[in-house]
């Protein structure tokens, strides 16, 4: 496979008879694959080499590489003397070398990226996610926002649950609460009463402990939803440039979002097989895993159909939406969306009117399709809530419906 990248009989011979010349094969066959690109592949094959030839100067084994070995030869790149091998940028030359060693690691069955170095979990909390996916079947991203806090609070007080006290815990409650905003104090209340509720069911700690978590204060419906103009969204849709591979990844992704309604997590885990050509809909699993399916609109199939043809990149993945650049991985998660939307936002020149993104649209979706006269009950169906009463924040930006009910105060002349 080097003869992918290199035209040179006597480089790719070099190569192949050099130190680890079949491993290094290997690697660039996987970059291949991958999807990298020519010059890019390049590098890396030439980290790959620098690496060995450094590790066998010093007698390191290749089965012996690991992120410490990583390091050392991060730091032999600021002093490297080897003459055949250029460091001029270390940051290159070091994403390749773990690339490598990551192949390495995947040649010995060893999946594991190399990465920073985490301390373990604690088997408490081990125990508590195991106890929420049978008892309640939590999802795992559920779980690892729960963990935040959890592991915080077992930080400060130990891992013996004995030991906490209707004092301690309010007082962890109150200081969390104090350096975030609304959603994640109350992200972590919840966690931390799921949690308290799993030790008292296997008798761990006393059943009183679970009245001290405060409940934060927060008022349903006090707050207006955020939403941009229809033409707003328009400009938004329209900044996408539909002649590249990433334009037409990112339109396709606007328009699900703006005219489905569609979350940034129903993004990132749509497959291949969740959309239907011929009956024209579009499979979506939710929150609580509910499975939906919504209409799939001229507008928005052409755009999809467009990026599967000419915009999405060979690979052995189902998402349908993957990075843009090698490896071709599925999107990691709602934040490379919301990252995404961020960007068209500013490519637009749209004001932000808030910090959300693809949220954002959801309600600019909401809010226009009510000033056009949709029910509560229809937006609701389309947004998938499990209650109308959900729905009923949109009702307040009707502005021309609440003056036709809304009476003048007394005395006070109207506006």
């Amino acid at each position: 496979m080097l003869s992918k990248f290199f035209e040179a009989p006597a480089r790719i011979s070099a190569i192949s008879s050099g130190l680890c010349g079949p491993l290094i094969e290997s690697f660039a066959n996987h970059l291949f694959e991958s999807g990298y690109a020519k010059i890019s592949a390049r590098r890396h094959i030439r980290s790959a080499e620098h690496i060995v030839y450094w590790a066998s100067r010093r007698r390191v084994c290749l089965h012996d590489f690991d992120r410490s070995t990583l390091e050392r030869f991060g730091d032999h790149l600021t002093r490297c003397r080897c003459g055949r091998y250029s460091c001029t940028d270390r940051v290159d030359i070091l994403t390749g070398a773990r690339l490598f060693l990551e192949h390495l690691q995947g040649q010995d069955g060893n999946t594991t990226r190399i990465t920073k170095p985490v301390p373990p979990e604690p088997e408490v909390l081990k125990e508590f996610c195991t106890w929420m996916q049978a008892q309640c079947g939590t999802s795992n991203q559920t779980l690892y926002n729960y963990g935040i806090p959890i592991r915080k609070l077992l930080h400060c007080f130990g891992e013996n649950p004995s030991e906490f006290d209707a004092h301690r815990l309010r007082q962890f409650v109150l200081r969390q609460s104090q350096s975030t905003g609304w959603a994640a104090a109350k992200t972590c209340t919840t966690a931390l009463r799921m949690f308290l509720r799993f030790l008292i069911a296997e008798g761990r700690c006393h059943s009183g402990v679970l009245g001290a978590i405060p409940a934060l204060p927060h008022w349903r419906l006090t707050s207006l939803p955020r939403y941009l103009p229809s033409e707003d969204v328009e400009r938004l849709i329209a900044s996408c440039d539909v002649s590249s591979a990433v334009g037409k990844r990112d339109r396709a992704i606007l328009l699900l979002l703006a005219r489905l309604g569609l979350r940034a997590g129903d993004i990132v885990h749509m497959r291949l097989q969740d959309i239907d050509w011929k009956g024209a809909w579009i499979k979506v699993n939710g929150k609580s895993r509910r499975e939906t399916r919504l209409p799939l609109s001229q507008e928005v199939g052409e755009a999809i159909a467009g990026y599967l043809q000419a915009g999405r990149p060979q690979t052995h993945t189902d998402a349908l939406f993957v990075c843009a650049r090698a490896p071709f991985r599925p999107l990691a998660s709602h934040c490379a969306v919301s990252v995404l939307v961020d960007r068209a936002i500013r490519r637009a020149g749209i004001t932000r009117p808030s910090r959300g993104a693809a949220q954002l649209l959801r309600h600019s979706l909401a809010t226009s399709m009510l000033r056009h006269g949709a029910a509560l009950q229809d937006i609701s169906v389309l947004f998938r809530h499990v209650s109308v009463e959900t729905t009923q924040i949109y009702a307040k930006v009707d502005v021309t419906g609440l003056q036709q009910i809304t009476q003048p105060w007394p005395e006070v002349s109207s506006c």
